[in-house]
């Protein structure tokens, strides 16, 4: 559903974006989109539960955690975690749902058009963002 939204929302200097998966590992794309969307100085938090900090920031166990409701929700995880923490953040009026290459499944898309919920899936927030 019209992911035209959540591109525009990126041009927005005042758009926070969380990160869901981000990680200190150098490896994984949690690690790699952090590091880009900082080097861009667009505000981006992370959300991991097993992590403290991430590249010296601090890291939020869930979305709520952050006190505030980020513009756009960034997904890095693999569908089957996806798709839970979509349906609870659903039930909690979240919008905005961005899904990485990899992380998004028919399921999702499905169950998010089921909820006229705006999504852009299958497209890289680096590249986006250059």
């Amino acid at each position: 559903m019209n992911g035209n939204k959540i591109l525009q929302l990126l041009k927005e200097k005042t758009t926070r974006i969380a990160l869901i998966g981000a990680t200190n590992d150098k490896s994984k794309y949690g690690n790699i989109i952090y590091k880009d969307l900082k080097s861009k100085n667009i505000p981006v938090y992370g959300i991991n539960p097993k992590a403290s900090t991430i590249e010296g920031d601090p890291v939020y166990k869930d979305v709520e955690a952050l006190g505030f409701k980020p513009e756009i929700l960034n997904f890095v995880v693999p569908p089957k975690i996806a798709f839970l923490m979509i349906q609870d953040l659903v039930s909690k009026g979240y919008d905005n749902f961005w899904l990485q290459p990899g992380a998004e499944s028919d399921e999702i898309l499905s169950y998010l058009d089921s909820k006229n919920k705006t999504y852009l899936a299958n497209v890289c927030v680096m590249v986006e963002t250059r």
